[in-house]
C-alpha cells in the first residue's frame, strides 16, 4: 500500500529545563506501543536520555529522534534539551520540524528558556501547541501560566481544555471542544481513560472558558465567525478544522494540559498533534537558493520531486559519523550517490536508518517528509544540503552562537596522546557547531570553547569516556572580546620582497565603534578589481581575530577603507597585508575596550530565602531586574557578568538548603 504522507507528523518537544519534555515523550512512546515499560528521568531510565551523561544527571543533553504510530498516523518525534548550554540542539531540531509542542511547568510557567525556544520556533515559522505540565504539583496554576503566555508571546493563546480538581488533587481535564470531563485510571498507568458529563459546579466556569475560546477562534477564522454570528451550534469537527487552520498558519497556539508524571493528559495531546499540527504536505514550500543564478526558489514535499535533503545533526559513533537527515523532496535510496551542493562534493549513502533514541532500524529508502539517519557521508556537516548531480540549490544554513567560556585541555602523558586529543576534539566540534577548539600559541595547550560550564564539563567527560583519553582540564575561563573606544584613522604602505616576488600595497582606513552586538562591518568605498577587493576584506577579517594590545577577538567595529592606492606594483598579497596592518594600527590609536559576556540569570527560590539570595547577587554586582511570586517560590531575574557566576550552583544550594535552582542565558558583551 502506498504511504499516505498526509498522515505523517514531524514534531518536537521543546521547553525550559525540567518542564517535563522527556517524561511526556516517555508517555507518548508507551501509549503508542513503541515501548512496553515506562522509564523515569530521575531514575536514569528514560528511553530518549540514552547517553551515560544524561542518565547520570537526569537531564537531556542531545536531541534524540524516534518514530511511533497513533491512530494510523506516523509521528516522528525529536526530544530536545532544555538547558541553555545546548540550545544549538533545539535550533537545528526546529530547523527541520513541521510542528512543535512547547511544554510549560504548571508552577514555573513562562521561564527564561521557554522564551528562547518560542523565539527560535517563530524564527523558523514552526506551528506550535502548548502543553501545561505538572498541574499536580503544589503551587501549580493553569490560569496564571496562560496569562504569562499572553504577556510574553506574540500570538493569540487558545486554551482548549481547563483542569479538573477534586479538592486540592488534580484529577483530569475538561475538554472545551468535546464538552466533557476526561478522567484517567491510576491502576493501569493511565492507559484507560473515560469521558463523563461535566459536573454541575464546573458548568459555569467551563461555559465561560468555552465561550472565550469560540470568540477567539471567531475573531481569527471567517468560517467560525459566520457560524457565531448566525447563532449556529459549534460542533467538534468545525472547531477542530478551524483550530488546525489557525495553528498551521501560525495565527494561534492551542493550549492543553495534564501531568505526565501522573499519566494524565497525554492521549488528548496526541490527538491534538494529529488534529492541529501539519503534515509535510501542509507546510509552506521550503525556500532554496540557487548557488549559480542567485535565485530564490520554492520546493514542495514530493517523493517524485528533485532530491532535497538537509543535514541537521552529526553524531560520532565509535569513530564513524552518524548523520541525521530531513528529506524535503525526492527519494533517497541505500547505495545511491548524492551531491553535497554546499561543499561541491559527491558522496554515497551506505545505509539508512530509522532511529529510536540510539537504536537503529534498517531502511531501504527514505522519502519526502522522513527524518532518518545514515552512515557513509564523510564530508557533510550540519547545515549542508544534499541533492543530485546537476542541481545547484542549497537550503539556509544553521547559525551557531558564539562561545563565551573556555578551558585548557592537555594529555597527562606523552606519546601519541596529543594527536589523539586533537583528533577527538575535532570530532566533537563536528558534532556540535557551538563547540570550538584551537591551540594556544604560547602554551601549546588545546583551548576548548563552549556555551557554559555544563557544556564544557560534558565535552571533557566525553573526551575521557568516549575516546579513552587521560587529560588534565583547567578551570573555566571567560572569553573576553575587544572593541574600539573611539574613531581613528591609519594609512599603511607595505612594500617587501616575499620569496622571489615583490609585494606592494597601500591602504588607508578609518575604524568607528559600532553598536554593541552589531558585529563587524567593512565598507570599501571605491570600485576595485575583484581580487584586490577580496584581499583587502580578508586582511581586515584576519586583523579582527586578535586585537593589537591583549590578543582578544575584535567585535562591533565599522571599518571604512577610504584610500586604497593602486599602481602597477600593487599585488593582492600586498594590499591584504597593508589592510591588516592599517586596521591593527587604527585600533591601537582608537584605544581598546575589553568586553565581557553578560548573562541573564533566572532563579527560582523558596520565599524564606529570597533576601539571602538577592543579597548574595548584589555582592556579585548583579543587576536585579525583578522578583515575582510563583506559588510557594519566588522568581528572581538578574543581569550578571559571566565571570561572577563560576561555581554559583554550589553557593545557591548552600543558601537555599538545596531547594533553589537557576538558569542562565547569554545576553551579549558589555564593557569590562
Amino acid at each position: 500500500m502506498a504511504r499516505d504522507i498526509a498522515r505523517v507528523r514531524n514534531i518536537g518537544f521543546v521547553a525550559h529545563i525540567d518542564a517535563g519534555k522527556t517524561t511526556v515523550t516517555e508517555r507518548v512512546l508507551f501509549y503508542t506501543g513503541r515501548i512496553h515499560r515506562m522509564g523515569e528521568v530521575h531514575d536514569g531510565q528514560a528511553t530518549m536520555d540514552w547517553m551515560p551523561q544524561e542518565q547520570e544527571r537526569g537531564i537531556t543533553i542531545t536531541s534524540a529522534v524516534t518514530t511511533c504510530l497513533w491512530k494510523s498516523n506516523e509521528i516522528h518525534i525529536i526530544d530536545t534539551p532544555g538547558h541553555v548550554d545546548f540550545t544549538i540542539e533545539v535550533e537545528r531540531s526546529l530547523r527541520v520540524l513541521d510542528g512543535a509542542i512547547m511544554i510549560l511547568c504548571g508552577v514555573g510557567g513562562v521561564e527564561a528558556q521557554t522564551e528562547t525556544v518560542w523565539h527560535q520556533a517563530r524564527k523558523y515559522k514552526v506551528p506550535m501547541i502548548a502543553f501545561v505540565n505538572k498541574l499536580d504539583r503544589l503551587g501549580a496554576d493553569f490560569n496564571r501560566v496562560v496569562r504569562q503566555m499572553r504577556e510574553h508571546f506574540d500570538l493569540p493563546i487558545l486554551p482548549v481544555q481547563i483542569p479538573f480538581y477534586d479538592g486540592p488533587e488534580f484529577k483530569g481535564v475538561i475538554d472545551l471542544i468535546r464538552w466533557c470531563k476526561i478522567l484517567w485510571r491510576d491502576d493501569d498507568q493511565g492507559v484507560t481513560y473515560s469521558e463523563f458529563p461535566i459536573d454541575e459546579d464546573m458548568l459555569e466556569e467551563a461555559g465561560v472558558a468555552r465561550e472565550k475560546m469560540i470568540e477567539t477562534i471567531a475573531d481569527l477564522d471567517d468560517t467560525i465567525m459566520e457560524k457565531y454570528i448566525s447563532g449556529e451550534d459549534m460542533d467538534e469537527q468545525s472547531l477542530n478544522a478551524a483550530i488546525r487552520r489557525l495553528t498551521i498558519n501560525n495565527m494561534a497556539v492551542p493550549v492543553l494540559l495534564g501531568s505526565a508524571l501522573r499519566n494524565k493528559g497525554i492521549q488528548p495531546l496526541m490527538d491534538a498533534i494529529v488534529n492541529y499540527l501539519p503534515s509535510p504536505n501542509d507546510i509552506h514550500p521550503v525556500v532554496i537558493h540557487d548557488t549559480v543564478t542567485g535565485e530564490e526558489l520554492e520546493i514542495t514535499s514530493n517523493p517524485r520531486g528533485p532530491l532535497c535533503v538537509y543535514v541537521f545533526k552529526i553524531y560520532m559513533e565509535e569513530g564513524r559519523r552518524l548523520v541525521y537527515l530531513r528529506v524535503y523532496s525526492g527519494t533517497l535510496k541505500v547505495g545511491s550517490e548524492v551531491y553535497n551542493a554546499t561543499r561541491g562534493k559527491t558522496e554515497r549513502i551506505a545505509r539508512l536508518f530509522r532511529m529510536h533514541a540510539h537504536h537503529k532500524e534498517r531502511l531501504d529508502k527514505a522519502v519526502a517528509g522522513d527524518i532518518v539517519a545514515t552512515v557513509g557521508l564523510k564530508e557533510s556537516i550540519t547545515g549542508d544540503t544534499l541533492t543530485e548531480k546537476g542541481h545547484s540549490f542549497v537550503l539556509e544554513p544553521i547559525s551557531a552562537s558564539k562561545p563565551v567560556i573556555s578551558v585548557a585541555v592537555e594529555p597527562k602523558t606523552g606519546g601519541d596522546t596529543l594527536k589523539r586529543l586533537v583528533s577527538a576534539t575535532e570530532k566533537l566540534t563536528i558534532e556540535d557547531p557551538t563547540l570550538k577548539v584551537h591551540e594556544d600559541p604560547d602554551t601549546g595547550q588545546l583551548i576548548l570553547e563552549g556555551m557554559g560550564e555544563l557544556h564544557l564539563e560534558i565535552a571533557t567527560e566525553r573526551l575521557k569516556s568516549d575516546f579513552g583519553l587521560d587529560i588534565n582540564v583547567s578551570k573555566p575561563q571567560v572569553l573576553y572580546c575587544a572593541t574600539a573606544e573611539k574613531e581613528a584613522m591609519s594609512e599603511v604602505t607595505f612594500d617587501k620582497k616575499i620569496g622571489e616576488d615583490i609585494h606592494y600595497g597601500k591602504v588607508g582606513l578609518m575604524v568607528i565603534p559600532g553598536q554593541r552586538g552589531g558585529g563587524n562591518t567593512f565598507y570599501i568605498e571605491v570600485s576595485l578589481p575583484a581580487d584586490i577587493h577580496d584581499a583587502i576584506r580578508m586582511g581586515l577579517e584576519e586583523a579582527c581575530l586578535s586585537d593589537p594590545v591583549h590578543g582578544y577577538e575584535v567585535v562591533d567595529v565599522n571599518v571604512k577603507v577610504v584610500m586604497p592606492e593602486l599602481d602597477a606594483r600593487t599585488t593582492a598579497i600586498g594590499v591584504k597585508i597593508a589592510a591588516h596592518m592599517a586596521l591593527q594600527d587604527a585600533l591601537r590609536k582608537a584605544g581598546i575596550v575589553i568586553l565581557e559576556p553578560v548573562m541573564e540569570m533566572e532563579l527560582l527560590v523558596p520565599e524564606e530565602y529570597v533576601g539571602d539570595v538577592v543579597g548574595d547577587l548584589s555582592s556579585r554586582k548583579a543587576d536585579i531586574i525583578g522578583v515575582e511570586p510563583k506559588g510557594q517560590f519566588h522568581e528572581i531575574k538578574a543581569r550578571i557578568y559571566l565571570s561572577r557566576t563560576f561555581g554559583y550552583s554550589t553557593d545557591l544550594r548552600s543558601l537555599t538548603k538545596g531547594r533553589g535552582s537557576f538558569t542562565m542565558k547569554f545576553l551579549g558583551f558589555d564593557r569590562l
